[in-house]
Formats: structure tokens, C-alpha cells, sequence
């Protein structure tokens, strides 16, 4: 039978009272029930730090002898008792406090809620002279009733606010009061189970403390590559909360995106969703577009102070490099972007990549990177990976190494392959030249990982991780194993047998090179991004032709492994990472006409018309420019260039980058002149003066829309003749020239009419705007009649934008209608505009989204929903106002001069008023003069 362990935690100057101690210890020892360990056992030589470990894992009863030098003594405060503190909780271990003198206990969390011997704060040294083996018995008689009777013989508690929390005995008289009442619902059963170390993180358990109290803030993201402890650290702090009966929150709500079952792979939120909506107590999660469930859900969430945890969100993730970080699935990105607007409680995330779809929230989100980390955190990383040496040795190697995880983490795994494991090796690791901000220190260990390697098939692996900006998957990597080798790259690996292969990774993975397998994808490979590009610029430098030779084999392979017309954007995914090797691997003529014009745009921008995909586009073409967006690189023809130009603007505005698209345009112009090709210089006239309509220069507006009028009729083509008359159209009825706006879309709908007798009214955005200006009329009949039929035509054409544009029309008329004959039936409004909204989304044209949401938000203020009034203006101006679109703009601060009306704020609808008219006088935005002019007599009434 094994003995339970006895475990004896002191300072070395407290020596004497440990020694005073053991004898009355020593009964029960002599009587074979416990065997008594502290450190004075550890033999010679040994590494102390294991053997202290062991012990503290086999320890049934630890007494902890304190004092003030115990209580200053960071490895007894900061290493030992977390962890035997877990055991307490997890294991059952007791803990026995025995105050041996006097000293300031009481500012310690973790020794308020355990019962101290001797009682009421007496210390044996002050209290006790002459009678300290009265004392010395009492603790002997408290371990003999643990070895004899394992069931706690008192109250367990948790205790609050600790370090680390645990269950530890507290006799019934000492018992702590209840803190304040619990939550209602809890479901946090979903979080992964985590170690015990969590060292050097007061400040971010601070942090999340403050999150919580903050009204301020609404979002915390804690942001970090794997082996850093961000799950850990949740679970330390959800301890925290629990201690104290979660301070407040009336719901606490889990998810792991881990938990989803091993193998499967997360490329939804759609379990999630569901899940939440039905526990949070929507009547039916299935209903509605991912937006409006994403929507459901945050306004669930936001009815009482909910503590909602997102644990792993990366997998949702977008890892391309035109927008990492951003959250893929509609409904979660839309989730995050309505709490980040309005939340009165908290939404904690863990995962290794920034959230993108924060990024406009700078007030209310946090995004805490914990790849920094402090010097205590560092000694205890590289404690528990089992490096050797003293506590000011790891610290001053914590510093050494930046305080950067991942350099700690690397280097952790370098020094375990030398004998003793000692800290004192690190100093044998060369300094880079390279600076801090671009991975200092992490690349000193790649850089000493390399030359332990030599040039064997670990840095193949790992300068094949660097042809990639994306986790590789197991086919790419098959491809470029494949005979014939690839010098500089592949030689080494490529006659590895299956059994080989296998331990290569799994030596890298020992190495922290690469990431442990994916439980979702377990055949793809993961590399810190900072791994990536180490081996990637290593490889291209020394190795150039085989850096060229392994894009081309990985563009090959993408060209075949794809549908040759693929229909959504995800079979569409391959093509564009083909794209972007054939850059690398110097085809860019070939990528593009090959690839990305044949079997992606297909001469119908059928990605950005159908898919919506927008940023996808702009990916695929970044390898055909240098630098983006300005200056296509020199490998392609002269048109080729021009038409990268033009379409890297389109995507620009659509993305709501303004500013960055008008360059790219304009170059696409100049371009198109200079050759003579009139057609194609008509469209990109007619691009920029919408670019620079939105932007609020509605001169400059009318001059490009009558520039690319006078190209068009020149290019002799009647459709771009058509299009581009409406683009003046709708330049001077924003200008408020409404008759010459109005004979204008007339024209361009005559020759609709003779060169397409089918269709005999405008459609697409041309139909839009003409709808906008009848609507302006008060002619919502004719609207309702136009958009309804244009609306059957181009649904099964399913151009994305022009449905959303075609349901944001009817949606108005049906809202002026009701309005106007007062019936007060918002229904088919409210549905179009809901229609016109997603679709906008989906589209990808945030350049039109604030259309249908100021469109929305008039809909809510008009039938009294004056919250998810002001939640749909609150987005249109962020769009705006983010993307410089000030026409936009001022529409927005009208709409906010209804709504303070509306909610009885005459002061604060003023002051929207005055910032609208200021900019509608600077831009010569007159269509909205007698709209600024009607509220200004409202305001004086």
C-alpha cells in the first residue's frame, strides 16, 4: 500500500520551525502511515526543481509554514502554491497553514478563507513560547484525521479573489458567508480542461477583472499562437468570477469552437449559433438569414448581464493575408459587431489571431496580446518545460529572449535537447540582426534550431512551410514531395518512407517548430506565422530557384486540383492561392489570363457580381502589383495593367477603401486614354466619378461622369453610352439639378429600350438610382412597378448587388407608401429592407451598405423601435465615416436629427443638424437642401 506523502513547503530561514515540527510528524511516520518529504532530501546534484514537483504531486497534506520571508519568497508564492492550490481543488489535497511568525497574512487572497493554526492570527513564535509543541500536536492531529477518515471533516468553499483558487477545509465555525446571489443559467461545461501552471498573469486577470466591472468595454480578446496559455488563463479567471458567485451576471454562457468533435472541420459558426439561440430561448434558431440570427442573438444576449466565453475562435478566422484575422462566418461576425456597439455585460474570446472585425470598435473591445509576456511568466514557461537553473537565471534568459512566448517556448524546446537541460546554454545562441518589431528573438532560436539541423529534411520542412501564408494542407505538401526532388528543398525529404515523414513532424512538433495535430484538421500543418516567414525569406534568398520551383509546383497543383468553373467561394479557394503562387513562381502573364480572368471572372466579374467575394479578388491580384495597389508589376502586358488597375479600384471602393481606389482608377484611365481604347477608359471615368461622388466631391463627380459620357459616345458602344448617362444622372441629381437628372436617366432609358426591347426599363444600379430620384418625387407607384419587375429579372441571373438594390427600392416604397396613405402596414417594407440589408452584406459592397441601412433605420424610428433605429445608424456612420464617404455622412447626421426628435432631444438633434448642413454646404449636396430646411422649421416649432 503507498504511503500518503506528507509535503513541507517553508523558506530556508524558517528552517527551525520546520525542524521542530517533523518529530511530531515522525509519530505517524515511525507507525508506517505517511511518508514526510521537503526539500532538504534532494540529493546532490539532482534537478531540484522535478524532484520538488514530484513530491507536490503525490502529496496528500501539504503544511506550509508561513512567515514573512515564506510570504517574499517568489518560488514559494509564485510556484508552489498555485499549484497546490490545484491540487487541492482537483485532487482533494489538504492544506494546512501553520503561522509561525507574525507577519501581514491577511493581504494574501488565498490564506483568507483557510483556517489558520494556531487561531485568530496567533503566531507559535510571538504567542506560543514554551508551548510550541502544543501547537506542533495540533497539526499532527489534523494530518492523522486526514490519512484516517479521507473525507473532509468540514465545509469546502471556494476561496475569492485568489492567485489560483481551490477547494480547501474550513472548520463549520469559520465558514465564510454566501457572496451575492448566483446566475441564473450557467453552461460552461463546453470549455477545455487546462493545466495547472498559470504564472506572471495578475495583470491580465486584472485586466478582465476591470472588463467585467468597465461599462465601457464590451469585448475582450485574448490574442496568442498556441503553448501561452490563453485557455488556461480564462479558466483562472472564470475561477475567480465563480468564487464570487460571477459578481453580478445573471447568465454565463461557454464555447469552445474545440469542442466540436474531433475531425470536424469548423468552417461555420453554425453549431454555435443554433446552440446559443435555442439556450438563450429564440423560438426558432433556424429562421432568418446569418445576420438577422447573429442579430437574435446579440439583442438575446444583451436583455440581461450575460458573461459570454468564445474559446479557439481561430478556426473561424480568415488566415489570408488581405484581411487575417477577420471572422468568416456572418452570423459570429455579426454577433461580435453588434455587442462591440452595445453590451452590459462581457464577450471574452481566446484565439491566435487578432480579430479584424474589432478593429473599428477601438472604445469598447480590447485586444490583449499575450505573446508578450513578463519575466516571472517567462521563468515559469521555461520552469515547467523543464529548463534548469536558478530563478533570476530564467528570468535574466526571459528578458535575454525578449519576453516573446514563442521565442521562450523555442528556446524551452532547444535547451531540453542538451544534457542538464541548464539556462546557461541560451547564452551559446547568437544574436540577429534584425529588429525587435520584426521577430528578434524568436528567429535567434529558428536561426539556432537551423544549424543544429544542418541542411537534413527539417529545414526542408520548414522552408516548404514557408511557401505558404496559410496552414498547409496535406495535398499541397504532397506535391511538393513528389519525384523529382527539388533541389535546396525537397532532397532530403523526398525518399522519406511514410514512417519517416512521420517522425520528422513529430520531432518538429516536439521542437515547437509546428503546431500540434488539429483535432478538425489533422493531416494540415500549422507554423507560427513568424516560422513561415523565417524559413520562407531563408529559402528565397539562398534558394531562389528552388523557392520558384516550389510555387510552380504548388500553382500547378491548385490549377488541377480545382473545378474548372467553380461556383462558390470556397471551390473558388484553390484559384486563388494558384494565382498567388504562379506570382511567386514568376507566371504572372499566364495566372492571370489562365486562371484568374478564364476561370474566375469570366469576363462577367462573375465573383464580385455573384459571389460578392470582393476581398478574395483583391488577394488574388496583390501578386500582381508592386507595391499594392499602384504599380502592376512588369511582367504583364500594358493592357493587362489597366485592367488590374481598374478592377483592384472596383474592389477597393466596394470594400469601402476610397481613398486607396481612386489611385488605381485613375492609372487604369490614364492607361486606357494613352492606348486608345475608349471603351474601357468610358467604365473607369464612369468608376471614378461614383468613387468621387460617395467621397463627397460631387465637382469633381460631374466632371469625370461628363468625361466618361463624351469616352463612351467616342468607344461607339450604346451599352456603355446608356451606362454612363446615368452615371451623370445620378451626379446631378445629387447635385440637386433635378430636371437635367431626370431627362438624363430618360435618354439612357431610351436606348435601353431600342437595344433591348425585352428589357424594356433600366435595371441594375442604373435602376436604382432612377428609383431614388422618383422616390424623392413621392412617386413610390412607379417605384413599386419598376423594381418589382427588374427585381424578376435579374434574380435568376442572381447578381447579388442588383437583387439587394432592387428590395431596397420597394423597400422605400412600400415605406413612403404606408406613410403616406397611413396605413401604418410597415410589413412588406420591413421585409424588402431586411432582404435589402443581407444582400448588401453578401454582396460585399460596403460602398452601398450604408444605403440600405440608413433606409432601415428610418423604417425602425417611423414604427417606434428607436434602440435598433439608432444600432442600424450607429453602423452607417462607422462604414462611413471609416471609408470617407461623406455623402453618407451627412445623410447619417439627418437621419440622427429625426431620431433625437423622436426620442425628445431638441438639444443633440440640433447639433446633428448643424454637422449635416456644414457638409452639405461644403460638398454642394443640394438634393437634400429642402430636407435641411424642413427640419430647421421642425426645430424651431
Amino acid at each position: 500500500m503507498i504511503k500518503p506523502t506528507v509535503f513541507i513547503s517553508y523558506s530556508h530561514k524558517d528552517e527551525h520551525w520546520k525542524d521542530r515540527l517533523r518529530p511530531h510528524l515522525g509519530v505517524l511516520e515511525q507507525q508506517d502511515r505517511i511518508t514526510i518529504w521537503d526539500d532538504r532530501q534532494i540529493d546532490a546534484g539532482a534537478t531540484w526543481y522535478d524532484e520538488i514537483r514530484k513530491a507536490m504531486e503525490q502529496a496528500a497534506v501539504t503544511v506550509c509554514l508561513i512567515s514573512a520571508d515564506y510570504l517574499a519568497s517568489d518560488f514559494c508564492v509564485k510556484e508552489e502554491i498555485p499549484y497546490l492550490l490545484e491540487r487541492c481543488k482537483n485532487d482533494g489535497m489538504t492544506l494546512i497553514p501553520l503561522l509561525v511568525r507574525p507577519c501581514l497574512w491577511r493581504a494574501c487572497s488565498w490564506l483568507k478563507p483557510i483556517q489558520m493554526i494556531p487561531r485568530d492570527g496567533q503566531s507559535i513564535a510571538e504567542d506560543f513560547q514554551g508551548r510550541e509543541d502544543g501547537v506542533f500536536v495540533q497539526v499532527a492531529e489534523r494530518i492523522f484525521e486526514v490519512i484516517d477518515e479521507p473525507a473532509p471533516m468540514g465545509i469546502v468553499i471556494r476561496a475569492a479573489k485568489a492567485v489560483a483558487f481551490s477547494e480547501v477545509f474550513v472548520e463549520p465555525t469559520e465558514a465564510l458567508a454566501e457572496p451575492s446571489m448566483p446566475p441564473e443559467r450557467m453552461d460552461i461545461g463546453r470549455l477545455p480542461m487546462t493545466g495547472a501552471e498559470l504564472f506572471g498573469r495578475q495583470r491580465e486577470l486584472e485586466l478582465l477583472d476591470e472588463a467585467w466591472q468597465s461599462e465601457n468595454t464590451h469585448i475582450v480578446s485574448l490574442v496568442a499562437w498556441g503553448g501561452v496559455g490563453k485557455s488556461t488563463l480564462l479558466n483562472k479567471w472564470l475561477e475567480r468570477m465563480e468564487a464570487d458567485n460571477y459578481r453580478g451576471a445573471r447568465r454565463v454562457y461557454a464555447w469552445s469552437f474545440y469542442s466540436q468533435g474531433s475531425g470536424e472541420r469548423v468552417a461555420s459558426a453554425d453549431l454555435f449559433i443554433s446552440e446559443a439561440l435555442t439556450w438563450f430561448g429564440d423560438p426558432d434558431p433556424t429562421a432568418g438569414s446569418p445576420w438577422d440570427k447573429g442579430q437574435r442573438l446579440a439583442d438575446l444576449i444583451r436583455q440581461e448581464k450575460t458573461l459570454l466565453l468564445l474559446d479557439g475562435m481561430e478556426p473561424l478566422q480568415s488566415h489570408l493575408q488581405y484581411e487575417r484575422g477577420k471572422v468568416k462566418d456572418p452570423a459570429l461576425a455579426m454577433l461580435l459587431a453588434e455587442l462591440a456597439r452595445h453590451n452590459p455585460g462581457l464577450c471574452v474570446i481566446t484565439t491566435r489571431e487578432k480579430v479584424a472585425d474589432l478593429t473599428p470598435f477601438p472604445e469598447t473591445t480590447r485586444q490583449e496580446d499575450l505573446e508578450q509576456i513578463s519575466a516571472e511568466a517567462g521563468r515559469a514557461l521555461l520552469r515547467v518545460s523543464g529548463v534548469q537553473g536558478a530563478d533570476a537565471e530564467l528570468e535574466q534568459a526571459a528578458r535575454d529572449f525578449g519576453q516573446h512566448a514563442l521565442a521562450l517556448n523555442l528556446l524551452a524546446a532547444y535547451l531540453r535537447e542538451i544534457p542538464g537541460h541548464f539556462v546557461a546554454n541560451a547564452s551559446g545562441i547568437p544574436d540577429l540582426d534584425v529588429l525587435e518589431t520584426e521577430g528578434k528573438h524568436p528567429r535567434r532560436v529558428m536561426a539556432a534550431f537551423a544549424a543544429r539541423f544542418g541542411g537534413g529534411p527539417e529545414v526542408e520542412l520548414l522552408r516548404m512551410l514557408g511557401l505558404f501564408d496559410r496552414p498547409a494542407k496535406a495535398e499541397e505538401i504532397a506535391a511538393l514531395r513528389a519525384a523529382p526532388p527539388i533541389p535546396g528543398l525537397t532532397e532530403h525529404i523526398q525518399p522519406l518512407s511514410e514512417a519517416g515523414w512521420l517522425r520528422l513532424l513529430d520531432k518538429l512538433r516536439q521542437a515547437r517548430l509546428i503546431a500540434p495535430q488539429s483535432r478538425h484538421l489533422p493531416d494540415t500543418l500549422y507554423a507560427h506565422p513568424l516560422v513561415r516567414e523565417h524559413f520562407g525569406q531563408q529559402l528565397q534568398q539562398e534558394h531562389p530557384e528552388a523557392w520558384r520551383e516550389g510555387h510552380n509546383r504548388l500553382y500547378e497543383h491548385l490549377k488541377a486540383a480545382a473545378k474548372e468553373y467553380p461556383d462558390t467561394i470556397e471551390e473558388m479557394a484553390p484559384l486563388y492561392a494558384a494565382v498567388a503562387h504562379g506570382c511567386q513562381a514568376g507566371r504572372h502573364q499566364e495566372a492571370l489570363d489562365e486562371v484568374f480572368c478564364r476561370r474566375m471572372d469570366r469576363g462577367e466579374a462573375f465573383v464580385a457580381r455573384k459571389l460578392g467575394a470582393m476581398g478574395a479578388v483583391l488577394a488574388a491580384l496583390s501578386g500582381l502589383f508592386d507595391p499594392p495597389w499602384r504599380q502592376p508589376v512588369e511582367g504583364l502586358r500594358e493592357a493587362s495593367k489597366g485592367f488590374v488597375l481598374n478592377v483592384a479600384g472596383f474592389c477597393l471602393q466596394a470594400l469601402g477603401r476610397l481613398a486607396e481606389a481612386a489611385q488605381p482608377i485613375q492609372a487604369a484611365l490614364g492607361a486606357a486614354i494613352a492606348q486608345e481604347d475608349w471603351e474601357n477608359a468610358a467604365r473607369r471615368a464612369s468608376n471614378l466619378s461614383e468613387l468621387t461622388l460617395t467621397s463627397g466631391d460631387l465637382v469633381q463627380a460631374l466632371e469625370f461622369a461628363r468625361q466618361s459620357v463624351d469616352l463612351a459616345d467616342r468607344s461607339g458602344v450604346w451599352e456603355q453610352r446608356m451606362i454612363n448617362r446615368t452615371t451623370l444622372a445620378d451626379a446631378l441629381h445629387q447635385a440637386g439639378r433635378l430636371p437635367e437628372a431626370e431627362a438624363a436617366f430618360r435618354e439612357a432609358e431610351e436606348m435601353q429600350k431600342e437595344k433591348q426591347s425585352q428589357y424594356p426599363l433600366l435595371y441594375s444600379l442604373r435602376g436604382f438610382r432612377y428609383c431614388d430620384l422618383l422616390l424623392g418625387q413621392g412617386r413610390y407607384q412607379d417605384v413599386l412597378s419598376r423594381a418589382g419587375q427588374t427585381l424578376k429579372w435579374v434574380t435568376p441571373q442572381n447578381w447579388l448587388l442588383d437583387i439587394a438594390l432592387d428590395h431596397l427600392s420597394l423597400g422605400r416604397a412600400h415605406l413612403l407608401q404606408a406613410r403616406q396613405e397611413g396605413t401604418g402596414d410597415f410589413t412588406q417594407a420591413a421585409a424588402h429592407l431586411n432582404q435589402a440589408v443581407d444582400g448588401l452584406r453578401q454582396a460585399g459592397q460596403q460602398d452601398e451598405l450604408p444605403r440600405g441601412l440608413l433606409a432601415r433605420a428610418e423604417l425602425r424610428r417611423v414604427m417606434g423601435s428607436l434602440d435598433r433605429a439608432r444600432a442600424d445608424l450607429e453602423e452607417a456612420l462607422s462604414i462611413a465615416t471609416r471609408g470617407g464617404m461623406r455623402l453618407y455622412e451627412a445623410d447619417c447626421h439627418l437621419e440622427y436629427v429625426r431620431l433625437h426628435l423622436a426620442c425628445g432631444d431638441k438639444e443633440k438633434a440640433r447639433q446633428s443638424l448643424a454637422k449635416a448642413k456644414q457638409m452639405i454646404e461644403d460638398m454642394g449636396y443640394h438634393r437634400r437642401d429642402g430636407e435641411v430646411a424642413a427640419l430647421e422649421e421642425m426645430l424651431q416649432t
